[in-house]
């Protein structure tokens, strides 16, 4: 459900991943070709900016699927678009933690709200630094090289298990990736 090209984006060498129109929420994205992960840090740098022709619900997810297996996966995102809104309860929802399928954002957000969410300054389109500190069934969210976390999540859904990655992107979203970094634990 995406299209991958490697190009030049903003003077870096990145890898653009493109969400296939009419794709379903949860099924754009593209596998680390054998990369497998449990606990540890997830690092890259991301920029994510809404494609051309998306609709205006579009934010330009973007962000990383880990301990992907049998059809499952759990990701943390940003919401580009969200970051600078004149909205404030728009700007809350910067960050997000979601399991794929059984516990996407608005079930999340319905039965805990704001426990899986959060606000950080971004910008769509620009490159930002993204780490994911994950242990056991807890995670840590840090942007912009920031010295504490951005979100703060202890209690995955998925339970400790070990899965592949991929570069995760929402729909409407034309995103970049560079400089994956994955260091087990």
């Amino acid at each position: 459900n995406v299209s991958i090209s490697k190009l030049r984006y903003r003077g870096r060498a990145a890898i653009r991943v493109l969400a296939d129109s009419g794709a379903a929420n949860g099924a754009s994205y593209a596998v680390v070709r054998g990369a497998t992960f449990r606990s540890g840090t997830l690092e890259l740098e991301v920029a994510g900016r809404p494609s051309a022709g998306a609709g205006t619900g579009a934010r330009g997810f973007i962000g990383i699927a880990f301990r992907m297996k049998d059809g499952a996966y759990e990701h943390v995102y940003l919401r580009p678009t969200n970051g600078r809104a004149d909205d404030q309860v728009r700007r809350n929802h910067s960050t997000q933690y979601a399991a794929h399928p059984a516990y996407d954002f608005a079930r999340l957000r319905q039965e805990s709200p704001e426990k899986y969410e959060s606000y950080v300054d971004l910008e769509a389109g620009v490159w930002t630094d993204f780490r994911l500190v994950v242990e056991g069934t807890s995670a840590r969210l840090y942007v912009h090289g920031a010295r504490q976390p951005t979100l703060v999540i202890n209690d995955m859904k998925l339970g400790d298990i070990e899965g592949g990655v991929a570069l995760w992107v929402g729909p409407g979203t034309e995103g970049f990736f560079r400089k994956l970094r994955i260091t087990p634990r």
